[in-house]
């Protein structure tokens, strides 16, 4: 005799899979499942562990009914490929464009396909005022991510027009929105107040680049055109990143119709964990450990013993080198500043890799930036949100182009057999 209570009916089964009824029937013509009529000859039941099996496998089929847990599975997006070790923007190599243009260039061209040398983002001055008033309210402890989601929200609270989903509006949006992360964000090691009078002297000197504006709010130290390079190319080599965890709250919230500003303050709020945008900041203090102590061996003993990784090494993504750690790692060479953080880094990873084979990766890169120009733990935190905005826009403006509410998954309820007594 069949235990029934190991096979469901053809709604439960339809439920698990996130497919309508007629879409099971069509799978058990296919072959793809199995079955048995229900006791008393009403419907049709299914083996849950056939069920469980097919609804974890790949993607959807195209063609299939709407969108329900399988559409979780692969999201078809044209931005980034990543294949063993090299990524792709739009089919073309990442590190090559990061060589040859400026972020503002690169997102611009990721977002409408059009290449426009010298591309700048500006604020509109409402946008600013209201950011930089919103910024300027939070406590003093407050870290640089907590500004740059309170920039979003007062960003938005200054469009009328953020709920115009149009391309031409979303991208309008994204070139105001940019700019307004880095510019409301408080020059470093001085109070937060305006800069118009050295406004026009940056701009009468062509300094009016995102990367010059952003590194005066992480460092008091002045820039120079090596080190506005490394930065500008983090930018860049950091805009996108196929389906990342902050990307996909970003698609999320994109397929519920959230405007621009909504979509990025999702990302932002998936990016500020400990496992996403934060590793940088783990490397930072890690790298500052070994300069501090002399040698990566103590350190990376210590992080061992009380059962903690090694940061800033490995990639899931990439089996070798992660490219933009390489690419960056070649820029720091040209920094005579950068050489003892660059040498600490070295070391750790032939002291992490004696038994394993380990990569750095662009967490370590970003760590020997910061520690070796003086910046907060914090900064490549910064440096990657203000990057990725520009991605989380054009996976935003992709979204759009989708039926609405597709990233709707079926939940596989596990809970107490219903119907339970009232408690």
């Amino acid at each position: 005799m069949v235990d029934q209570s190991t096979r469901l009916t053809t709604r439960e089964a339809a439920e698990r899979l996130g497919v309508k009824p007629e879409t099971v029937y069509a799978y058990v013509s296919r072959g793809l499942l199995t079955s048995r009529r229900a006791t008393g000859g009403r419907g049709s039941t299914f083996d849950v562990k056939e069920v469980d099996a097919l609804a974890r496998r790949a993607a959807r089929r195209p063609g299939d009914d709407a969108p329900g847990a399988g559409a979780l599975g692969a999201i078809r997006t044209g931005i980034t490929l990543i294949d063993k070790d090299r990524y792709y923007f739009r089919g073309v190599d990442a590190t090559e464009l990061a060589a040859h243009y400026g972020y503002e260039e690169i997102a611009e061209w990721l977002w409408t396909g059009a290449m426009r040398p010298g591309t700048r983002f500006t604020a509109p001055e409402q946008t600013l005022t209201a950011a930089r008033r919103s910024v300027a309210a939070l406590p003093s402890h407050s870290g640089p991510m907590d500004r740059l989601r309170v920039t979003a929200i007062a960003a938005a609270a200054a469009d009328p027009l953020r709920f115009d989903l149009s391309p031409e509006a979303v991208l309008g949006s994204a070139r105001s929105l940019i700019p307004a992360l880095v510019d409301a964000l408080p020059p470093a090691g001085r109070p937060h107040r305006g800069e118009e009078q050295g406004k026009a002297q940056r701009e009468g000197q062509g300094e009016d680049r995102l990367a010059w504006r952003l590194w005066s709010r992480l460092t008091e130290r002045a820039p120079d055109d090596a080190s506005l390079r490394v930065l500008d190319a983090a930018l860049a080599l950091l805009i996108d990143h196929d389906l990342a965890a902050s990307t996909l709250a970003v698609r999320v919230a994109a397929s519920a119709r959230a405007h621009p500003y909504a979509v990025v303050s999702a990302g932002l709020g998936a990016l500020e964990g400990p496992l996403h945008g934060a590793a940088s900041g783990l490397a930072h203090r890690f790298l500052a450990e070994v300069l501090e102590r002399g040698g990566a061996a103590p350190v990376v003993a210590d992080h061992l013993r009380t059962g903690r990784t090694v940061p800033g090494l490995g990639h899931r993504l990439y089996p070798g080198d992660d490219p933009r750690a390489q690419m960056l790692f070649r820029l720091l060479d040209t920094l005579p500043r950068a050489a003892p953080a660059l040498a600490a880094a070295r070391d750790v990873v032939e002291t992490a890799a004696r038994h394993t084979p380990l990569h750095a990766n662009v967490d370590l890169a970003l760590a020997v930036l910061s520690v070796s120009s003086a910046m907060p733990a914090e900064a490549g935190e910064t440096v990657f949100a203000v990057a990725r905005t520009a991605g989380w826009i054009a996976h935003a403006l992709e979204e759009y182009a989708e039926p609405p509410l597709r990233m709707r998954p079926v939940g596989h309820y596990d809970g107490p057999k219903p119907p339970q007594p009232l408690p």
